[in-house]
């Protein structure tokens, strides 16, 4: 078996630059706004020039994309975990939804969200990076396990894609649009009843008896 090579220094001063530029980026763009960040306010706040920025990211629009995929990878990683065949059906929705409301429910997750509705009207494209990083790998990820599930005899036929929508909009219906829309509120947070709930309701409709 081959032994990988450890990263030289220059490797990891690169990544661990990398890093800081991310780290600053976001937190000014859930501070200023998509609108009033810009590629210059973020040298400037890392100490350096605006060329050695575009070294790593051509554009504003790549760096939040960038911002939006660090963000997510260890989610992506958690969602895989939970969909295993441990405990049935029920079980994986469980674990996939506490992983999934535990992460948008945290408060750098309701702030990003709070600015892409901001100001995705004004920047389409910033609106589609999000979708297409966010919510669009979840459903596939979420699309692929219903369908195996159907597969499997253990949800009834149907469209799986339509399932996975139907599942994620359930365990947003309750403590997730409180904490969205009220911030003023102190924070209402049952992440285990809505989970149960969804999943109830959710196998009312897809479980391999309904009709």
């Amino acid at each position: 078996m081959e032994l990988s090579t450890p990263p030289g220094r220059r490797e990891v001063r690169k990544a661990d630059r990398r890093r800081t530029i991310l780290e600053v980026a976001e937190r000014s763009f859930l501070e200023r706004g998509f609108a009033d960040t810009s590629m210059s306010t973020i040298a400037a706040e890392l100490g350096g020039s605006k060329t050695t920025l575009w070294s790593y990211f051509p554009s504003k629009d790549d760096l939040f994309a960038a911002v939006l995929d660090s963000k997510i990878e260890s989610f992506r990683t958690a969602l895989d975990e939970a969909l295993i065949p441990t405990g049935g059906t029920t079980g994986a929705l469980s674990r996939f939804g506490h992983v999934f409301l535990n992460k948008i429910l945290s408060p750098s997750s309701i702030a990003l969200h709070r600015l892409i509705v901001a100001e995705a009207e004004r920047f389409p494209a910033m609106g589609e990076t999000f979708a297409a990083r966010g919510p669009d790998r979840v459903r596939s990820r979420l699309c692929r396990y219903m369908e195996e599930e159907m597969a499997a005899g253990r949800l009834r036929q149907g469209e799986p894609i339509t399932a996975a929508r139907q599942f994620v909009a359930l365990l947003q219906a309750g403590c997730y649009l409180d904490r969205l829309w009220r911030p003023a509120r102190a924070p209402n947070t049952d992440i285990d009843g809505d989970v149960a709930s969804a999943i109830e309701t959710f196998m009312r409709a897809w479980g391999p008896t309904a009709k």
